[in-house]
């Protein structure tokens, strides 16, 4: 009984927060140019904002962001979770390079090494709007 009541204790715990920095390769492949309309439409939009995958769409809206249009995700994206310049500190690269985490982005399914690498791409560029 008391291993059961542990069991069901740890299994509501929170995980391991990500670490602050990781090391990012800046000179991959990305899967397109890394400009935030293409971070937005080909990543972010559909893979992180649609009601299909609901964290960040604009029912969801987990860790309160939303990415529900291109503005607003930015907005979010820029404060605090992308470190303009420096991928390797900024929690969305973090997030969405750590596969098999419990904090990695977005859940289950990792997104592709040239996926990730537009990400690291244009964040590494200022993340310009």
């Amino acid at each position: 009984m008391h291993r059961m009541w542990l069991a069901l204790a740890l299994a509501g715990c929170p995980s391991d927060p990500p670490p602050e920095c990781i090391t990012v390769d800046v000179q991959c492949q990305p899967l397109y140019q890394p400009t935030f309309a293409n971070v937005y439409d080909q990543t972010l939009k559909d893979g992180c904002g649609s009601e299909r995958s609901a964290c960040h769409s604009r029912t969801g809206q987990k860790g309160g962001m939303s990415f529900e249009d291109a503005d607003t995700a930015y907005a979010a994206l820029l404060d605090g979770r992308v470190i303009p310049g420096d991928p390797a500190c900024s929690e969305m690269v973090v997030r969405s390079s750590s596969p098999g985490t419990d904090y990695q982005m977005p859940p289950g399914s990792a997104l592709m090494a040239a996926e990730q690498c537009a990400l690291i791409q244009w964040v590494q560029a200022g993340a310009p709007r």
